[in-house]
């Protein structure tokens, strides 16, 4: 297997310190993001409470109390809601952006393993025939491995996703039958 002259092993540090810089940068964007939401969505809970609580404070009666909380159940789960809704578009437009940087790491990986081997191979003293196969073999195994993994790891997450809203979409459902519940048993 013929050795990697200095140049190419410094061009390689290069190139992965690169993609470290650019990955960092890509999650310190998505922490800045999830951020800003956290400290919007504190602000308006803060701000939403003291309202609420002032509501709660001038009520007349239990009757006026129970129909303020149930006034409020439906709009908590739909914020709530569009908070997650916002916390998953930020995390997985992060997860693209690294899935991205990752494929196209893996194929200009598997062109040079390939390269490699092409270069092996042409270099090869006669009667190494079988190890060369061997060696392709091995590495084809590797590749449809790694290939089967990367589309398993997709399913996986298109799985979870699938599976938020699935639970987002009964949680609001849960929160509009308490609602109307608790208004049915305001009006009572």
């Amino acid at each position: 297997m013929p050795t990697l002259p200095t140049e190419q092993f410094s061009a390689l540090h290069a190139a992965n310190l690169d993609l470290l810089f650019s990955l960092t940068n890509q999650t310190m964007v998505g922490f800045q993001k999830l951020t800003e939401l956290n400290l919007q969505t504190m602000k308006a809970t803060l701000a939403e409470t003291q309202d609420n609580l002032k509501k709660a404070f001038a009520a007349k009666d239990v009757q006026e109390l129970l129909a303020l909380q149930a006034s409020l159940l439906q709009p908590a789960a739909e914020k709530a809601q569009a908070y997650r809704r916002q916390f998953v578009e930020i995390t997985s437009a992060t997860r693209a952006e690294f899935a991205k940087v990752a494929e196209a790491q893996y194929e200009e990986n598997k062109r040079k393993v390939q390269d490699v081997i092409d270069n092996a191979t042409k270099a090869a003293p006669a009667g190494s025939e079988a190890a060369v196969a061997a060696w392709q073999s091995a590495v084809s195994a590797a590749t449809s491995l790694c290939d089967t993994v990367q589309q398993s790891a997709r399913q996986a997450i298109e799985i979870t996703e699938s599976n938020l809203d699935i639970a987002a979409a009964a949680a609001s459902n849960a929160a509009r039958q308490a609602t109307a519940q608790a208004a049915r048993a305001t009006k009572r």
